[in-house]
């Protein structure tokens, strides 16, 4: 049944991105048990508002069925998100654009206008990157004018709440963890590849070629921690074929930054899911594949586990990279080390504190767990999939 399901998934997604109206792969009728499956498949990959979509267009939700109003409810709510997240967006946008703040939108707020409805491309927050030196001026602009709650800084973000529950990720840095390859050279560069938005000041825009790279790292670094769904890869079709680019602009940044590989093979698996015909894929993309499905939106933290136990040293050298942070990542989530090195030790044991009494026990509990149970081969299976992708 699940190769059913993936079969209906993707016909229907292709439908509703690329508008291949579907043939053989989705049935006249499809019964209540494919129904939930298809559902609790495509909202494990937050898509269920697409398939609700499609579904719909074929007349293929029963009345008054149970399964009918979770579709119909996933649909609705997209929209509403999607609504509620624009209005916030316009409404930080003209805040920071009045108080003469650069800033660059990112991620799904700019990548959704590539869909064909913007709401089909769900966030669960917004994330807006400003300059570090104007990240407390932000901060108390947020704040004050737009009576957002300061939820506390990350290593490379603000988390701001807004009274109605909309999330915003104020970024002052793109570096995370210090992950995918040699990305971090090129990603402190980021506002040398900006330009203003037409009609602003403020507003910045990405150059094509470094909105490329940059979405291109960020899945390689969810790749690194687990997973991310299918979702990236559908942006990664629609960049690639709805914005005029310069692919050599795009390859060079990702040769320089080790990514190229990683890149092709997630071409490769979103040409395999968005066409009509099954291509001959390399075992690399394959494996990619399974990893990926298997992982849902946020990936899995046994696809991490498995990932980061060969990049470690093993279970015991998992579980010490796991406890003592190394200087780069732990400067990261407390910036003060990097003008004062020697608080290190100190910051550690800060770390360690807030994992215990912060509510995250629970979930390191289960990480080890899962470490401790984590067989060889799925070690090596991980080893050899993040190996051939170049990462």
């Amino acid at each position: 049944m699940k190769n059913q399901v993936n079969r209906i998934l993707f016909a229907l997604l292709r439908e509703e991105i690329c508008g291949i109206a579907p043939e053989a792969e989705v049935p006249a009728e499809i019964n209540a048990e494919m129904l939930r499956e298809l559902y609790v498949y495509a909202k494990h990959h937050d898509l269920a508002h697409l398939v609700a979509d499609a579904l719909a267009k074929h007349q293929l939700l029963p009345p008054e069925d149970e399964m009918t109003s979770k579709f119909e409810k996933q649909h609705m709510m997209a929209i509403f998100r999607y609504q509620r997240l624009n209005y916030q967006l316009e409404a930080v946008s003209a805040a920071l654009e009045e108080a003469k703040i650069p800033f660059l939108p990112l991620k799904g707020s700019v990548i959704r206008t590539l869909y064909p409805e913007p709401w089909m491309r769900t966030s669960c927050d917004i994330d807006v990157l400003v300059h570090e030196e104007d990240l407390e001026r932000a901060i108390k602009l947020l704040t004050d004018k737009l009576e957002y709650k300061n939820e506390g800084r990350g290593s490379h973000d603000v988390s701001l709440r807004s009274a109605e529950g909309v999330h915003v990720e104020l970024h002052y840095s793109l570096l995370e963890d210090d992950r995918a390859n040699n990305a971090k050279a090129f990603l402190e560069n980021v506002w040398s590849y900006a330009y203003p938005a037409e009609g602003k000041h403020c507003q910045m825009l990405l150059r094509d070629e470094f909105f490329y790279f940059y979405h291109v790292a960020h899945m390689a670094k969810h790749i690194e921690i687990g997973g991310c769904g299918i979702r990236p890869f559908l942006d990664l079709w629609l960049l690639d074929r709805q914005v005029e680019h310069d692919e050599e602009k795009r390859n060079a940044l990702l040769e320089g930054a080790k990514l190229l590989t990683f890149a092709e093979a997630s071409r490769a698996l979103a040409k395999r899911w968005m066409t009509e015909q099954e291509l001959d894929c390399e075992d690399v993309t394959k494996e990619l594949e399974r990893y990926i499905l298997g992982g849902g939106v946020y990936g899995t933290t046994e696809n991490r586990v498995a990932v980061q136990q060969k990049k470690r040293g093993g279970k015991v050298g998992y579980i010490l990279s796991r406890i003592f942070l190394p200087y780069n990542q732990l400067s990261l989530q407390y910036p003060i080390l990097k003008k004062h090195k020697w608080l290190t030790p100190f910051y550690s044991i800060r770390r360690w504190v807030t994992l215990l009494f912060g509510g995250k026990i629970k979930k390191g509990l289960r990480e080890m767990r899962i470490n401790r149970k984590t067989s060889q081969d799925d070690t090596e299976r991980a080893e050899q999939m993040i190996r051939s992708l170049g990462l």
